[in-house]
């Protein structure tokens, strides 16, 4: 889709085409991470661009734990935060340590595409279970695909591509769940939190913690979304202190974060990062594009759940095919992604994550799409 949207724009000019295919943030980081970036830059000196342990700086490691700690509301030390190569080398890095070959990892659909990937790249396999209508977990459903093959859980929350924020409550379910499927089964099952939407959360919602809801988890993130600084591949895990395997769990990513190719997080961004701590951009203005999204396209007959957090929308598509449905959207030059991809046919993925003018822009074109298919 992003070669696609280049290829349009390069034929019908990038003013008359309205890509929201792609998650990629259009807000500037803040002025905090430019000053950050600026001072730590004029501060290098001999050294400060050789490796590090695979796992990160120290003093880096230790500013995000005492975040983490009142964030997650679970003490957390240094030593269970691994720096990463954003989200997706730290899913990688949690991967390759606790599969083995065959093991079953769960999912909620709708779920980021390249969950299945990742898993298979590990010679695991990605087991998707539907949710309820508004996108919340189906606890039964979840329960019914554990099998003495699965080895965890992830989730994502805020969801992309819903922007579902799973409540403390179900959260709670889930992990008495996993415990207690675990002692059936006989296995830790352990439960992964994919959280770079955590800070952009919309009318005064707040994303639960999952390290505080089940002794078996862990978390992993990215700054690509809450600082739109995603080329810099900056993240980290962070490893429940209470999870059995700790120390199991901790030297397996050691290693695994180097002989998967990653072998440490960028340096100059670990340094950049360590003094960010809660900061992110401005959240107000992408509440201001859903709101102005979600009135234009209730207003052209789409239906939809409000979403509470990140910066997608999620609607349903009027017909069941939704490939052909996200087509007749590209002839009127509107980019966005068919929900079959995110393993949730008739639905589709609109990022709004664009300047104000995309969004009006193509008002027009939802609704004549939209009649098309109604009339």
């Amino acid at each position: 889709m992003f070669d696609e949207g280049g290829r349009l724009k390069a034929l019908h000019g990038p003013e008359n085409v309205y890509d929201f295919s792609l998650g990629n943030p259009n807000l500037p980081p803040p002025d905090r991470f430019n000053n950050a970036l600026q001072e730590t830059v004029a501060a290098c000196g001999p050294g400060d661009h050789g490796y590090m342990p695979n796992i990160g700086y120290p003093q880096v490691r230790q500013s995000i734990a005492e975040y983490l700690s009142t964030e997650q509301q679970v003490l957390i030390s240094a030593d269970e935060v691994i720096m990463t190569c954003g989200a997706a080398g730290g899913l990688n890095v949690i991967l390759k340590t606790i599969l083995d070959p065959g093991d079953e990892i769960i999912s909620p659909a709708p779920c980021f595409v390249e969950y299945g990937f990742y898993a298979a790249n590990h010679q695991g396999i990605l087991k998707t279970v539907p949710t309820h209508p508004d996108f919340t977990l189906d606890l039964e459903a979840i329960e019914k695909a554990i099998t003495p093959k699965t080895k965890g859980m992830i989730i994502n929350s805020p969801n992309n591509p819903t922007g579902r924020v799973y409540s403390a409550e179900s959260l709670k379910k889930l992990g008495a769940l996993l415990t207690e499927k675990g002692r059936q089964t006989g296995r830790t099952l352990y439960l992964i939190s994919d959280e770079p939407y955590r800070k952009i959360v919309f009318d005064g919602k707040s994303v639960p913690s999952v390290l505080k809801a089940y002794p078996e988890s862990m978390v992993v993130t990215s700054y690509s979304k809450d600082l739109s600084i995603p080329g810099e591949r900056i993240g980290y895990i962070a490893v429940n202190p209470n999870a059995a395997f700790r120390e199991q769990l901790l030297a397996g990513m050691a290693l695994c974060n180097r002989i998967l190719g990653f072998v440490n997080a960028p340096a100059l961004m670990q340094r950049v990062v360590a003094s960010l701590q809660g900061a992110s951009v401005d959240v107000g203005a992408y509440a201001r594009k859903r709101d102005l999204l979600c009135h234009g396209l209730a207003d052209c007959g789409y239906q939809f759940v409000k979403p509470a957090g990140a910066f997608y929308l999620f609607p349903e598509t009027p017909i069941d095919d939704d490939v052909k449905f996200v087509q007749a959207l590209q002839e009127e030059m509107i980019l966005t992604v068919p929900g079959s991809g995110f393993k949730c046919p008739g639905y589709f993925r609109i990022a709004f994550c664009v300047d104000d003018t995309t969004i009006t822009g193509a008002m027009a074109g939802f609704r004549r799409v939209m009649e098309k298919y109604t009339d």
